[in-house]
């Protein structure tokens, strides 16, 4: 331990966030839904993290998400176990955690909710990466359902017509699958209520991550790692809008009644990336150490990225431009533009970048974005090499020393 860093000291902790309890029975009740979706009479979707929900939403379709059920092994501490499960099947350990941990869990399910509930159909988006593409054809091959894939350019620069275009007549390709699938017609007054929910929901995520550029912090980026989990799953829905609202409103008390969550909060930091989900509590506790606190960060902010400028389209014609401008289908030019604005907005000292092995659309380009936010904003960074899920790929010695460097550098 570096000298000038404290012992973690549990009593000066700060209190924990009550809207936690509320989340987890919301969680607890959705995976219970998806679970008993037969007996309901309901159909179930598995969905990318990335992929336009609304639609499943307005058809009364549960969407279920792998890389959320892969987020929660990890948490759990199952990657390393399923991910090996997953290479004696003859999947390569350069392929994502997520999809090995998940691919692995569908023939053995013994994962944390003892497998995924099976799908009726599967809708993929490759706005996130490659990768999905094999991974929903191995699912749809293995469970025997059809697959509807999205597919959206990537964007250099702007957002052009002819792109709007092509990805605007893919949405009611969606929509048709969906219609067929379910053997119902959408109401699209019911799909527009849904985008206004959608929207409104969004929105709020974007004020809890707000709250953060108050200082000190009323909480951090690992909590907003947590507390994601809604806008993911059930953006859309009236519990998304209430859940943050009431997220919300704490935050503001916490600011109001003066809680930091890192008690003597001195320096702030952006986090780049996944988490590391099996040592949130470790990455938490060693940055906290040091009096800094992860403010802010470009992974759950993605989906606060996602609020269409409606502008007087439907939410529809919005969808198309929203969901093919997420974060990782962008230019490095345009995510430094991103990384810019939340290093002035969280008044950020410092970044740290997960060099993330298994999330290669995300980790490809890093070293260029780091040098280019060094060299044009003079802002310290520091890069980790791990993996989201698989725990194999992390050395906490050498990741504790990094972090000590980095700190001294802050620090003189």
């Amino acid at each position: 331990m570096a000298d000038n860093q404290k012992k973690h000291d549990p009593a000066k902790k700060a209190p924990k966030i009550q809207a936690v309890s509320r989340m987890k029975e919301i969680m607890t009740n959705y995976y219970i839904d998806a679970k008993t979706a037969r007996e309901q009479g309901k159909k179930v979707a598995w969905i990318t993290s990335g992929g336009p929900v609304e639609p499943l939403i307005a058809m009364d379709v549960i969407p279920v998400y792998p890389e959320n059920h892969g987020a929660m092994i990890g948490a759990s501490k199952m990657g390393a176990q399923l991910c090996e499960k997953a290479e004696e099947m003859g999947y390569s350990r350069d392929l994502c955690s997520y999809a090995r941990a998940d691919i692995a869990d569908s023939v053995q399910k013994t994962g944390p909710i003892g497998g995924l509930p099976e799908p009726d159909m599967l809708v993929c988006c490759n706005n996130i990466c490659g990768t999905v593409l094999k991974w929903y054809e191995t699912a749809a091959r293995y469970y025997n359902v059809p697959l509807f894939i999205l597919d959206t350019p990537f964007v250099h620069t702007e957002f052009s017509d002819a792109a709007r275009k092509y990805v605007l007549s893919q949405i009611y390709e969606y929509i048709g699958f969906l219609e067929t699938h379910c053997g119902t017609k959408m109401d699209y007054d019911r799909m527009e209520e849904v985008g206004r929910l959608s929207v409104e929901g969004t929105g709020l995520w974007q004020a809890v991550l707000d709250t953060c550029a108050h200082r000190p912090a009323p909480m951090t980026a690992f909590d907003a790692f947590f507390h994601l989990a809604l806008i993911v799953t059930l953006r859309g829905t009236q519990t998304a809008v209430d859940y943050y609202r009431q997220l919300h409103d704490e935050l503001n008390q916490r600011i109001a009644d003066g809680v930091s969550m890192v008690p003597d909060e001195r320096y702030r930091l952006l986090w780049d990336n996944l988490p590391v989900w099996y040592k949130t509590r470790w990455l938490s506790e060693k940055f906290a150490a040091h009096d800094a606190a992860l403010v802010a960060d470009t992974y759950t902010s993605a989906w606060s990225g996602m609020l269409p400028d409606m502008g007087g389209q439907t939410f529809l014609e919005a969808m198309a431009e929203t969901y093919t401008k997420v974060y990782i289908n962008i230019s490095i030019d345009r995510m430094f533009d991103i990384v810019a604005n939340m290093i002035e907005k969280y008044h950020v000292d410092g970044m740290v970048m997960h060099s993330n092995r298994s999330c290669k659309p995300y980790s490809l380009g890093q070293y260029d974005l780091r040098q280019m936010i060094m060299d044009r904003l003079g802002v310290p960074t520091l890069i980790i090499e791990a993996d989201m899920v698989d725990e194999r790929a992390f050395s906490e010695s050498q990741i504790d020393t990094r972090i000590d460097a980095f700190m001294e550098t802050l620090k003189s």
